[in-house]
């Protein structure tokens, strides 16, 4: 029961005093929802409120994650083999540089040497630096663009990319092992710099990793006359992300109110780039200097949003959009200049619009799609490695991207210099905004649109309501909506697609997300959040015009949400 845990915390003489004092004051409807049940690993890995209690994150739910990730790498290596270390950064958030110093103390407890930045960290450049120190995991403490509230933390491989299901429910099964919370050693940082447990990465990583992101560039060489605003929404982006557009020669403009580290993020109201609402001050920035582009990406840098100026006013470009843009782009002029792989492979999600991957195909790459989750283009480009394929691209329309695989994950500073490379070439050779080059591709490829409604159901009693939703779907047979027929469902829970009476197999990770094929070519997914307490409905139609698309998604999605509705 949640109240004998939650004894268990208040009788604690120990207990951190930030703790305590959260525990005061709380009816037993919050209590409850605080002790309940252990936060889970989801898409994003572990990511909750920060507070007191077992299904909230603080110092002892952060010490009881890598005590499971430290007993997961002693059994898994050989002893010799724990010097490799573990890599670890941070984000601008409330505790996130006491959880990154946790994490080391507590591996350091079991003689697991940290590579720790000095300061907060975009997460590509944790994923780049697993690589690069040959460490044997990494660990970025980030709730991404959850609103203030949040905390969040993240696990890596050596190979760079976040654990897939199979190691992290090892992992987790060594975390639900611990039994006491308060019983978990950590060394001091004084012992674990005396015995060279703890080395800190600098300038030289940073340096390593910004050649790195150059080298995605394919055309350097040329003129860059467009006016770029920048702002990395208070987050970790805000000295890379500005050294890289200029060290290439962009003309780029920060936003100096967002510039500033602030956990509470003081200037939107949500520190996401997929919100219009985020690009408020960039946008005033971008009309008193009259900015062809505005870039924003997310606190901890793997999310990258735009806005293009086109006919005097700001169009805000969606992930599926921009992931088409760079594609074309890419695919083109990889093409043009002879350097255009014989088996390119382009990844994307479930979830991501079937617009890139026409365009993929069209210029013969193979487009595979995976689960909602970066970790599973990471995985897919690790199995590329030795073989006669070459990673093009990854992308998913939560406005994640990432062009060349020495990262494996989402990556922010690729596609930040990726899209700004592309809308200076058709400004340069075409005399288009990137708008005008998005409608020349709908027009080739088809007026794709796509859109996502969020069902938020908060707590213990939303939980259990998002269950009965997702039951309900899945026990159902669904013949049409909206007069169009249903022509296959595939539930990757049960991993089976159905087509009328004929059922075949799914070779991807068991997951709690159905998806909907309609006769018009049109589609809809329904899953559960990993990161927020919401049920997430995407749906994608393909019209004969924009306007005509964008209608006919919004009219899906109404359809949906009412059958989502009736489920009490």
């Amino acid at each position: 029961m949640w109240n004998t845990e939650y004894q268990k915390w208040l009788d604690y003489k120990g207990l951190d005093s930030f703790v305590r004092k959260d525990l005061e004051g709380k009816s037993d409807k919050e209590l409850e929802d605080m002790f309940y049940t252990n936060l889970t690993f989801g898409t994003g890995g572990m990511r909750g409120i920060l507070g007191a209690g077992t299904n909230r994150l603080n110092i002892y739910t952060i010490r009881r994650a890598n005590a499971g990730l430290a007993e997961y790498l002693m059994k898994t290596y050989p002893e010799d083999q724990l010097s490799r270390g573990v890599v670890i950064a941070h984000d601008n958030r409330l505790m996130s540089k006491e959880f990154a110093k946790e994490s080391a103390k507590v591996l350091g407890a079991k003689g697991i040497k940290s590579y720790l930045f000095h300061d907060l960290r975009p997460t590509p450049e944790l994923s780049y630096a697993v690589r690069q120190t040959n460490a044997l995991a990494g660990i970025v403490i980030t709730a991404s663009h959850n609103p203030p509230q949040y905390n969040g933390y993240k696990i890596y491989d050596e190979y760079g990319c976040q654990y897939t299901p199979d190691y992290a429910n090892e992992i987790v099964g060594y975390v639900n092992q611990v039994e006491d919370l308060f019983a978990i050693e950590a060394m001091s940082f004084t012992d674990m710099l005396s015995q060279d447990l703890v080395e800190f990465l600098d300038e030289d990583m940073d340096k390593s990793y910004l050649d790195a992101v150059k080298s995605i560039s394919i055309h350097p060489e040329q003129e860059k006359p467009l006016t770029i605003v920048f702002t990395p929404l208070h987050g970790t982006s805000a000295m890379l992300g500005t050294r890289l557009l200029g060290e290439c020669g962009y003309d780029v403009h920060p936003v100096e109110e967002q510039m500033v580290h602030d956990p509470y993020f003081s200037t939107v109201k949500l520190p996401n780039p997929e919100e219009s609402s985020a690009f408020a001050l960039a946008e005033a920035l971008g009309t008193k200097l009259n900015a062809d582009l505005l870039i924003a990406t997310d606190p901890d840098a793997d999310r990258l949003g735009i806005a293009v100026l086109h006919n005097n006013r700001y169009i805000y470009l969606n992930g599926n959009q921009t992931g088409a843009l760079m594609i074309n782009y890419m695919l083109n002029e990889m093409q043009t200049l002879g350097t255009l792989p014989e088996k390119g492979v382009v990844f994307n999600t479930i979830v991501t619009s079937d617009f890139g991957a026409k365009i993929a195909r069209h210029f013969g790459m193979e487009v595979i799609s995976t689960l909602t989750g970066f970790k599973f283009i990471g995985e897919q480009a690790r199995f590329l490695e030795g073989s006669d394929k070459t990673f093009v691209f990854g992308y998913e329309e939560s406005y994640g991207y990432v062009v060349k695989d020495f990262v494996r994950d989402k990556d922010s500073l690729q596609a930040m210099l990726m899209i700004a490379e592309a809308a200076t070439f058709y400004h340069n050779t075409e005399e288009k905004t990137l708008y005008d080059k998005l409608i020349d591709i709908y027009e080739e490829y088809g007026y794709y649109y796509e859109g996502l409604d969020n069902v938020h159901l908060l707590g213990k009693e939303g939980q259990e309501r998002i269950g009965r939703i997702m039951d309900s779907f899945r026990n159902q047979t669904l013949h049409s909506l909206n007069g169009v027929s249903v022509f296959a469902k595939e539930d990757y829970e049960l991993l089976k697609r159905f087509v009328g009476d004929q059922v075949s197999d799914i070779d991807l990770y068991q997951s709690n997300v159905i998806k909907y094929f309609l006769a018009d070519d049109s589609w809809f997914v329904l899953r559960p959040s990993g990161t927020e307490p919401k049920l997430k409905i995407y749906a994608g139609v393909i019209g004969t015009s924009l306007d005509q698309s964008k209608e006919a998604v919004k009219e899906l999605l109404k359809a949906v949400r009412h059958m989502v509705d009736q489920v009490i």
